[in-house]
């Protein structure tokens, strides 16, 4: 399987990977510059070969220490090939001199949006143009049926669409570590998602749009449901950057995405990492 292949497929399954290029070689190597590897995680899995014998080894090991560690930028490191460069996995004389670049290919942070009304439409436009995977869900089938809107067709994001007459079900369907925005069309909707998603242990945020008098009126049912204080205080509500003024969509969506893309980064990260590392759910 091509290295390009690999690397989609372990997207598509959530699975993070190094990705480990010869990019220079002086002297006699035992591949050409380009030759790639593809080492993934949990289980530990390699595709491709950069030569075999102690460069390829070398090259595992440090691929491991990187899946183990949050994301980083990428790196290099260059390998001796002679009879006086000696590692723990031996020597390799080929007589040359290898240069890698080990690039993490981290697990996409995920978010899902509840609702692809006025304000959610313009906020999967913005969040579509990052690298990450976006589901946009909605009880109107009309809402997320096929033709997507254009501005998808390049999109950078991951896009999954959901026709769910009830939305709160989605919630089962989206991937560990999901931020969800709620803001459909109906505030009883609002709320079903809001109560289911509180009996969810692998969400990362849950936002919920609104006024305070919303927020109030929810925080009270979401009591006579049975969730404790703590819990109920998952939700965040309202949304968005209160600093920004204008009630127009566009305007509500750029200040949701502020509030959220910098939270990003860091439960993708407490996402990618296995056993040793671990990736669970929280």
């Amino acid at each position: 399987m091509a290295w390009s292949a690999v690397v989609e497929r372990l997207r598509r399954d959530r699975r993070a990977a190094v990705l480990v290029t010869v990019i220079e070689v002086r002297g006699h190597a035992p591949r050409e510059a380009g030759a790639k590897l593809v080492v993934a995680g949990s289980p530990v899995q390699v595709w491709g070969t950069i030569g075999g014998g102690n460069l390829e080894e070398t090259a595992l090991d440090r691929a491991a220490e990187l899946l183990a560690a949050p994301p980083g930028p990428p790196e290099t490191l260059t390998v001796g090939l002679t009879e006086h460069a000696h590692t723990e996995h031996g020597r390799q004389c080929c007589g040359g001199e290898v240069t890698l670049l080990f690039e993490h290919l981290p697990v996409l942070p995920a978010v899902a949006v509840f609702g692809v009304g006025h304000v959610g439409l313009e906020l999967a436009r913005i969040l579509s143009r990052q690298e990450l995977e976006l589901h946009l869900v909605d009880s109107r089938a009309d809402r997320v049926s096929a033709p997507a809107p254009a501005f998808l067709d390049d999109a950078p994001a991951s896009i999954h669409l959901h026709h769910a007459p009830l939305p709160e079900l989605v919630l089962g369907e989206v991937p560990p570590g999901t931020h969800v925005l709620v803001m459909t069309h109906d505030h009883a909707e609002d709320f079903a998602l809001c109560d289911a998603a509180l009996r969810c242990e692998h969400l990362a945020s849950i936002g919920l749009i609104g006024s305070a008098a919303k927020w109030r009126r929810f925080e009270r049912a979401l009591r006579v449901e049975g969730h404790a204080p703590d819990a109920i205080a998952r939700i965040q509500c309202p949304i968005g950057r209160p600093e920004l003024e204008g009630k127009d969509p566009a305007t509500i969506a750029v200040g949701v995405a502020a509030d959220l893309l910098p939270r990003l980064g860091s439960v993708a990260a407490a996402h990618d990492r296995g056993p040793g590392g671990s990736s669970v759910a929280q």
